[in-house]
């Protein structure tokens, strides 16, 4: 049975089939959207289980629509199938998005300037925006949600063009330490294990799939036991996963701080250990680029 976060694009015809008359679905032809929140929820099923997290501006590719409200389709950055809110997509723009932030937290708001007032829309490190123009230090921004549309700003310190790569993965996550845990999350505003590798990954545009268990799977190059570990190695266990931020030093996401966090690695290893999980394997992540 096909597993279901790589649900289309490995099911086979029949297996389609069986799910849109268990759900009630309508296919479409593909299409892609986007998601019009700061942080919005991919379900296991629909309104169940989160599974993982989309960012603002970020494209999901609906195949088949429920007729209470749900669009069925996958990630198109690494085709991680799940369920989404109709409400919180909104059809693809002519303009695809120029920028991300790159800072662990930034906010749009509808005037420029440090002391303008306004209400305050949260983004996190990873949402792909579309930059109209700069100015002072303030990027205008094109924000759709639904039917409406406008314009906010955003401070341009705190963005990359949606080209750019960082060099160093490590780095990226060691903007997160202190961001709060949260099971299935992507942002700094709530992110687990695998939300950690996978945001550091693509900010340095390594492909990395959505959970710990697929990234034990197919990240880096498996080294031997008595491999001293370096900075951007991967340490993972059963369910878990977390950076080598140097020899000494293990940065993760984790529900024992509920936060972002680096722990001494000789430290981390007992600890989980005595939980039962013992490392299962330690990867070398530059093998890959």
């Amino acid at each position: 049975m096909t597993d279901r976060r790589d649900f289309w694009s490995k099911a086979t015809a029949d297996e389609i089939a069986r799910a849109c008359d268990e759900h009630g679905l309508r296919r479409s032809d593909p299409e892609v959207k986007r998601t019009v929140k700061p942080v919005t929820d991919l379900f296991a099923q629909p309104g169940k289980a989160r599974d993982r997290q989309m960012l603002r501006g970020q494209a999901f590719t609906v195949h088949a629509l429920s007729e209470d409200g749900w669009a069925y389709g996958e990630t198109a950055a690494t085709r991680y199938s799940g369920w989404i809110a109709v409400e919180q997509l909104v059809g693809n723009p002519d303009m695809t998005p120029t920028h991300r932030i790159a800072a662990a937290q930034s906010y749009a708001k509808p005037t420029s300037g440090l002391k303008t007032s306004g209400p305050v829309t949260p983004l996190s490190m990873g949402s792909e925006l579309v930059v109209l123009d700069e100015n002072d230090g303030w990027s205008r921004i094109a924000w759709s949600a639904g039917l409406r549309s406008e314009e906010l700003f955003v401070p341009s310190v705190h963005l990359r063009p949606i080209d750019h790569q960082d060099t160093d993965p490590v780095a990226v996550a060691e903007r997160l330490i202190g961001s709060p845990y949260l099971w299935g999350g992507n942002s700094a505003f709530g992110i687990d294990c695998s939300g950690l590798v996978q945001i550091a990954c693509h900010a340095c545009g390594i492909p990395c799939p959505g959970d710990s268990d697929q990234q034990m799977a197919h990240l880096g190059k498996t080294c031997d036991p008595d491999t001293p570990p370096e900075r951007g190695d991967l340490m993972f266990w059963k369910g878990h996963v977390g950076w080598v931020s140097d020899p000494h030093t293990l940065l993760h996401a984790n529900a024992h701080a509920m936060a972002v966090t680096a722990e001494p690695l000789d430290e981390a290893i007992r600890r989980i250990k005595a939980q039962g999980d013992p490392v299962l394997r330690h990867a070398r992540l530059r093998s890959q680029t």
